[in-house]
Formats: structure tokens, C-alpha cells, sequence
């Protein structure tokens, strides 16, 4: 898993191998290997809220969608069941992120769905440094095996994604292809809508430096040309040592910070620590790894409020954002 522990790893591991050979015996028990369900759709297995997503707005009333990471819960820390490995390997069509989730990894290789669509194929990782959204500078690098996994972060790279789905669920269920490319493409005119929108409002702000509790935000940066300065490194549970804290306070003081950013489904605590020892304030950056109320938010709605959160951070015009003490 990026960024985690190998004893988190081990564990995990473990657990899957349990959770395969459960699903294997049920198979053998008698279960159906056919993943169409009675209403006749795609049987659609997504590995986490980026990937649901997709598998919604694309395959809109032919697929029925099935999110592996229940809503509010942190992606990496993802242990599947013996019914959830079942329910990969017999589905249609699965939509994933290589290297993110162990589990989800295995289940899929184990798995005969028509399409498998493995969002790395699309948009290939790369590493991020700690203190640069460029990916050059001090060294202090928290390495995944693959590479920073954040790569819907950029709606660039996010619609590259959308469209290797369309043709997966088009190879899967041909009848329907003609709407799941016309459903694509209105995808890729919204994204690109999206990154429009990116591009103008942090196109003039005071300083290009923002600072995060979470480094999930390297693909955004090198987008928009900005610089993320990371607490933790991809994994949003790692502590940072004294003299990364000492090294984020003094890139704080250098830019003219005054926002020190957090996510919603880790603790605040660490961003409130740092905050206070600088006096700033703090903010939510949402890396979106999963939406607490998908009712009401998605993808669209939670990335414009981080846009109009890093505009205030950043001091473009129009904004207020509140000076550092």
C-alpha cells in the first residue's frame, strides 16, 4: 500500500488471502460466475469514490455501480470482505487504481470480468517530493511502490481517465456503446470545463505556495503551477518528524502562508497544532478520496469549494483571506 507500514501491509495481505479462499469456496458452493443482475445492467465494481464516479456519470441507467469504500471511510485503509472479493470477481466490469489497495488488487486478478480499467493505465503515477508540486527540490520524498496515487486531482488527467472507462464499458456491453461514449464525452466537456475554471481563478494570486496536512495534491499543483508544502507525505496517517515540522514552519513564514490546510476524513489535530504555533488559520482541501454525504456533494461540487478555498489561501483577487499573525 503507498506510503503505509509494511505491518499495515502484512496485515492486509493476510486478510485477503482469508477473504479469496472464502470467496473461492463460495463459487465452488454452487455460486453463480454470471455478474449480470436480474434487471439485465453492467455489474459494476469501483474501487473508491473517484472511480464510482466515473462508473456513474458514464454508465448512467445501464450499469448498476458498486463502491467497494463505503462513504466517509479513507480509502487506504481498505480491508475487503469474503463478500466483497466475490463480488469483484464476478462482476462485469471493474474500475480501479492499481498500487492504492492491496486487496482490491488481488480480487481483481483474480477476477473474469470483460473490462478491467486500471486508472494508472490512463494517467501513470509519479512520484512527489514533500515540498514541491513540481517534484524537485529537498529530498524529502514518502515513496509509494507506484508513485503518488492523487491522480484525480487533476481534472486534466481525471477526464484521460474517463474516457479508458467509456471503452471499457463499451468492450463490456457493446448493445449500449453509443452511450457510453456520448455520456463520455459530456464527462470530458464538464472536466474540461472544470479545469478552465482552475486555470482562471488561481491564474493572479499573492503568493503560489500553499500548505497541506496531506501531500495528495502534487498532480494539482504541477498543473496550475503552484507549490504544495506537505506535512505528511501520500499517506495521511504517517507523522512527520521535528524537522519536517520546523522545515513546513519556515516555508510558511517564507510565503506569506496563511492557511494551513486539512481533509475531512482524517483528524484535524495536526493542521490545528500547526496552525496555532504559526498563528493561521485553517481550512479543508478535500483529496476526495471518498464524499461523506454523496447525496449531496460529487466530485464537481467538492473540487469547485476547494478551488474557491485555495483562492481565498493564496490571496487571489476578489478574496479576503485572513494575514498571518
Amino acid at each position: 500500500m503507498i506510503g503505509l507500514s509494511g505491518r499495515r501491509t502484512r496485515t492486509t495481505i493476510a486478510l485477503t488471502t482469508t477473504a479469496l479462499a472464502a470467496s473461492l469456496a463460495l463459487t465452488a458452493c454452487g455460486g453463480s460466475t454470471s455478474a449480470k443482475g436480474t434487471d439485465g445492467k453492467l455489474n459494476v465494481v469501483a474501487s473508491f469514490y473517484p472511480m464510482e464516479y466515473l462508473a456513474q456519470q458514464i454508465g448512467k441507467d445501464h450499469v448498476s455501480v458498486t463502491d467497494l469504500t463505503a462513504p466517509g471511510v479513507e480509502p487506504h485503509d481498505l480491508e475487503l470482505t469474503a463478500k466483497q472479493v466475490a463480488g469483484v470477481q464476478k462482476a462485469d466490469a471493474i474500475v480501479y487504481l492499481k498500487g492504492l489497495q492491496p486487496t482490491v488488487d488481488q480480487a481483481v486478478d483474480q477476477s473474469s470480468a470483460k473490462a478491467k480499467v486500471d486508472a494508472t493505465a490512463a494517467s501513470p503515477l509519479v512520484d512527489h517530493h514533500l515540498d514541491e508540486g513540481t517534484g524537485g527540490g529537498d529530498g524529502h520524498q514518502d515513496k509509494g511502490p507506484a508513485g503518488d496515487p492523487h491522480i484525480w486531482l487533476d481534472p486534466a488527467r481525471y477526464a484521460a481517465i474517463a474516457k479508458s472507462v467509456g471503452d471499457g464499458f463499451a468492450k463490456a456491453d457493446p448493445s449500449h456503446a453509443e452511450d457510453y461514449r456520448k455520456n463520455t464525452d459530456e464527462l470530458v466537456t464538464r472536466l474540461t470545463a472544470l479545469d478552465q475554471e482552475f486555470r482562471a481563478g488561481l491564474k493572479d494570486t499573492r503568493t503560489r505556495t500553499f500548505v497541506t496536512s496531506h501531500a495528495a495534491f502534487g498532480y494539482l499543483a504541477d498543473h496550475y503551477g503552484l507549490t504544495q508544502v506537505a506535512i505528511n507525505g501520500v499517506d495521511p496517517e504517517s507523522e512527520p518528524t521535528p524537522a519536517r515540522l520546523a522545515e513546513v514552519q519556515k516555508a510558511a513564514k517564507d510565503h506569506g502562508v496563511t492557511t494551513i490546510f486539512f481533509e475531512t476524513l482524517v483528524s484535524p489535530k495536526l493542521a490545528d497544532t500547526v496552525a496555532k504555533d504559526l498563528g493561521l488559520q485553517t481550512a479543508v482541501l478535500d483529496p476526495l478520496e471518498g464524499v461523506k454525504d454523496p447525496a449531496k456533494d460529487d466530485y464537481l461540487t467538492v473540487m469547485k469549494q476547494n478551488l474557491a478555498n485555495l483562492r481565498a489561501a493564496l490571496g487571489a483577487p476578489g478574496t479576503t483571506p485572513t494575514p498571518a499573525s
